[in-house]
């Protein structure tokens, strides 16, 4: 009884923790977040449930943690000198199947949030607004660069841009979001929006 208090006492190691944070994943394109049970995650990872809470919290904060860790890099990471460079290097990240999975996923998490404060909450919190700060450091770096002014009135709305364009491609032309489309939109919307040139 000791040793297995003391086991669920001890800190997950990181990989235990990307092993949990995939398996939540799992759960998540098979069943959908409202279907999606701490019970269920305990039995998919054999941990126990109490192990979880004590880690994560809940449900929600679980859920957006385990999207934060299966994101590629780090948008702090990207720094090639030019806000372009900079913008393509972000969508190139992930590959078109991983995109398209993410974007599967996505999709079923967004009719979620609608229904479930905590979960808005704790996307807020864990993903959206720390992105959000590391994104506005690329944008400031373009400006302190030369290449945006600071009074453009799209440097507010790039973030809203990449992921309406991101989360509406299969809705609009019923073809998954890839990297060849988030690029040319890129060149051909985001950019002139910033008064950038392309060529």
């Amino acid at each position: 009884m000791t040793e297995v208090s003391a086991t669920r006492r001890s800190r997950i190691t990181p990989e235990r923790e990307a092993e949990l944070y995939a398996a939540v994943l799992e759960l998540l394109r098979e069943v959908g977040y409202d279907a999606l049970t701490m019970d269920a995650v305990a039995a998919r990872t054999r941990s126990s449930k109490a192990t979880l809470y004590r880690q994560w919290g809940g449900k929600p904060e679980l859920v957006v943690k385990a999207i934060r860790h299966n994101k590629p890099g780090n948008v702090s990471e990207i720094d090639t000198g030019s806000l372009r460079g900079d913008l393509h290097a972000l969508t190139s990240q992930e590959d078109d199947c991983t995109m398209q999975q993410n974007a599967a996923l996505m999709r079923g998490l967004f009719m979620a949030v609608h229904n479930n404060p905590d979960l808005l909450q704790a996307f807020k919190e864990l993903l959206i607004e720390p992105e959000m700060e590391e994104f506005r450091r690329i944008l400031q770096r373009a400006v302190e660069r030369g290449e945006v002014r600071p009074d453009r009135p799209a440097l507010d709305y790039v973030v809203h841009m990449l992921i309406g364009a991101f989360a509406t491609r299969s809705l609009i032309d019923d073809r998954p979001p890839t990297k060849a489309f988030l690029t040319s939109y890129i060149d051909a919307v985001v950019l002139p929006a910033l008064g950038v040139p392309v060529s």
